[in-house]
């Protein structure tokens, strides 16, 4: 039987996400003599390996402890975009009067109808990845912990599934940072904050990462003040620190205090509020929250699975060790997505398992090295990025040339108002081959698949500056960016040459 499991507010949408990512009247089926795979984890990584075996004709079970759909459904991609999306309507509407449109005190958030919308609409999406429908498109679903017995067996509700072949995709959890107070004071991740019913008044937030930079802007736009604090001395501190220092003006704009280079030495509870002791800029502050979110980073879901008894070697930091071809020490397991790899995000962990499905099922072709990977961090302005940075090529011996656009000279953005941001390509020295991009822009993310096709099929700037863009549209930035390639091949010599050439014409 599956496990009851109850989402806080227990509301109608709720408890239609449940019943289809883990009902209480589940009946796991008697496992097959022997599976073609097993797949421990329904997240993303699990889900797609699992449907791409069976609709292969793979004999497939699927085991899942918790919700079908994993993070991405549940606690990560779709609620926190559905709330970014509400937030983002009160961003335009700050920026209104520049349009001539006048919203004074007309902007008024009702933050319970926002929340609704988001388990509404993550619900009607859960459908997707429900049991029921994995279950009728051939897959066994075995509700319940699985642990594996030996190296090509497992267990889950006192049942053995056998296998010819495994994966591991269980995932990843929040970091929850060792703070003294932080643990008694209490405070929310990504797993708990969407479950919130009320506007906290001021919300603390610990981490400028990814999670931490989204869902502080998008709260701070829905009606909270704001603090962001981040260790380090640069937001997002995988990105281009360009395009990080642009959006920590954004959000200073926006009225979030930005604590950069901040420890925070305790967490103490102080009439009726959650109070952090920080050290910042060379003094000790406090600051005074009605709720903590802490956005610290991620940390691997190995605990519970029994894999010393399967041969398969992990440690706690970097998850399941795998080889090129996402293989473990156990040539019959594999592992996919946050579980094994430091690129935590829904699009690399369906790329991955469809590489797994070719290495496990059939030849061992494909390795992992070969990914070219895009990501984005969908603040507004959004910050996209794909193939190496600057710092990335010159580790490497590899000799870079940049090109910028900025889009303050792009005719769309302009008059779309969303001219703050830039595209960086770095190119290798003196070959039209792209290294890498990062775009900063209200919508990165749908523009950075261009150089991301590009670099997947071995084209370079001169292909990009010979695709006809549809004007006015941002993409014209795209185009701008790549004819800067033939622009630096004009040399003043060469262009002497040329005026020779063309006065000889006349």
């Amino acid at each position: 039987m599956g496990e009851k499991i109850k989402i806080i507010p227990d509301d109608e949408y709720n408890k239609t996400l449940v019943s289809r990512a883990h009902p209480s009247d589940w009946e796991n089926p008697e496992p097959a003599p022997k599976y073609n795979l097993v797949v421990v984890g329904a997240g993303t990584a699990g889900l797609v390996t699992a449907m791409g075996a069976a609709t292969m004709g793979a004999r497939v079970a699927l085991v899942e402890r918790h919700l079908m759909g994993g993070d991405c459904l549940n606690t990560g991609c779709v609620p926190s975009k559905a709330i970014i999306r509400s937030s983002r309507i009160v961003g335009e509407m700050w920026d209104s009067g520049d349009f001539g449109i006048r919203t004074e005190n007309c902007v008024q958030v009702d933050f319970p109808k926002v929340m609704e919308r988001m388990r509404r609409l993550r619900a009607q999406i859960s459908q997707n990845d429900s049991a029921q429908r994995y279950r009728d498109a051939g897959v066994d679903v075995f509700l319940g912990q699985g642990r594996f017995v030996d190296r090509h067996s497992l267990e889950v509700d006192g049942k053995i599934l056998k296998f010819k072949k495994a994966v591991i995709a269980t995932g990843a959890s929040p970091f929850h940072p060792p703070i003294e107070g932080l643990d008694e004071v209490g405070f929310v991740t990504n797993e708990t904050v969407f479950s919130m019913t009320e506007k906290p008044g001021h919300l603390a937030v610990i981490g400028g990462g990814p999670i931490g930079c989204e869902l502080a802007q998008a709260f701070r736009r829905l009606g909270s003040e704001v603090t962001i604090m981040q260790r380090g001395p640069q937001f997002l501190p995988r990105e281009d620190p360009d395009a990080a220092s642009l959006l920590g003006k954004v959000f200073e704009k926006e009225g979030i205090r930005c604590m950069l280079s901040a420890v925070i030495k305790k967490v103490t509870s102080e009439n009726g509020k959650k109070v952090l002791y920080v050290a910042h800029e060379g003094k000790d502050e406090k600051i005074d929250a009605d709720e903590i979110l802490v956005g610290a980073g991620r940390v691997p879901n190995v605990k519970g699975l029994n894999m010393e008894t399967a041969g398969v070697e992990y440690d706690n930091r970097k998850g399941v060790h795998v080889n090129k071809y996402f293989q473990t020490t156990n040539r019959r397991i594999y592992a996919a997505g946050d579980i094994c790899f430091p690129y935590q995000f829904t699009h690399i962990a369906e790329a991955a398992a469809r590489i797994v499905i070719q290495n496990a099922l059939f030849f061992k072709s494909k390795k992992h090295k070969s990914m070219i990977i895009p990501w984005c961090t969908y603040t507004d302005p959004e910050i996209a990025h794909v193939g190496m940075y600057e710092k990335d090529a010159k580790e490497k011996g590899i000799p870079v040339e940049t090109f910028v656009h900025y889009f303050k000279d792009v005719d769309r953005a302009i008059l779309d108002g969303e001219d703050k941001g830039f595209i960086k390509v770095h190119v290798k020295r003196g070959k039209d081959k792209i290294l890498g991009a990062t775009i900063v822009a209200r919508h990165a993310g749908e523009m950075i698949s261009e150089f991301t096709l590009a670099m997947t099929a071995g084209k370079g700037l001169k292909t990009l500056a010979n695709v006809i863009h549809p004007y006015p549209t941002q993409t014209d930035a795209i185009k701008r960016v790549s004819s800067q390639y033939y622009a630096q091949k004009f040399s003043p010599f060469l262009k002497k040459l040329l005026t020779r050439w063309f006065t000889w014409r006349r």
